[in-house]
């Protein structure tokens, strides 16, 4: 893997205190398990887990949760409440943007990553070839906003997405049964901010 980076690596350890963020990966995870057939014998892949606040909410429906993330820091506050979880989890420090796995999984999920990462159309070909025929991605990221989500736009390369265009590139990518629904709304003192959830099948 190319070293990267840490852009996290500041804000690892109180990542989990902020309360919109918690809710927000609640609220993700609500819709996931809402809207894909979780089964205890899964192995799902975490996608820019950080510190696992998705993954925590996932884990008592699946078997087990790889948690993927470039950020070394993030992932040290993941592994110190590994034993939190209601599930085995394993993980991996890797890149997306650079890096291709050769893992197969059941399932991918992510919250609020996919902004991070430069190049759509080849991140969501890895996901393809890394989700198991019939498996799911299930991916949340914000809504097209003004750039004015994040205090500092550092290492974020799309504010937000426009769904029709995202929509296009997974299936592009290969996915089929392609779906979008809003499952967050963060407010800021600004402005406020919604959150999609798109679900996908190969």
């Amino acid at each position: 893997m190319q070293e990267t980076k840490d852009h996290f690596e500041h804000k690892s350890k109180t990542w989990d205190l902020n309360s919109k963020r918690v809710k927000n990966a609640g609220a993700i995870a609500d819709a996931i398990i809402a809207n894909i057939a979780l089964k205890s014998d899964m192995t799902i892949a975490d996608f820019g887990a950080g510190t696992g606040l998705l993954s925590y909410f996932v884990a008592p429906y699946v078997d087990t949760i790889v948690a993927i993330d470039n950020s070394p820091s993030m992932l040290e506050m993941f592994k110190l409440k590994c034993n939190e979880f209601e599930c085995k989890t394993q993980l991996l420090h890797h890149d997306l943007d650079n890096d291709t796995l050769p893992h197969v999984y059941d399932g991918i999920i992510s919250s609020m990553t996919i902004h991070h990462i430069a190049n759509q159309q080849k991140l969501f070909e890895k996901m393809y070839a890394m989700v198991a025929q019939g498996g799911f991605i299930a991916i949340a990221d914000l809504d097209k906003e003004d750039g004015t989500f994040h205090d500092d736009n550092t290492g974020v390369f799309h504010f937000g997405f426009e769904r029709e265009v995202l929509e296009e590139i997974v299936k592009n990518a290969g996915f089929k049964a392609i779906h979008f629904e809003t499952v967050s709304i963060i407010k800021k003192p600004h402005r406020e901010f919604s959150v999609f959830l798109l679900t996908a099948y190969k």
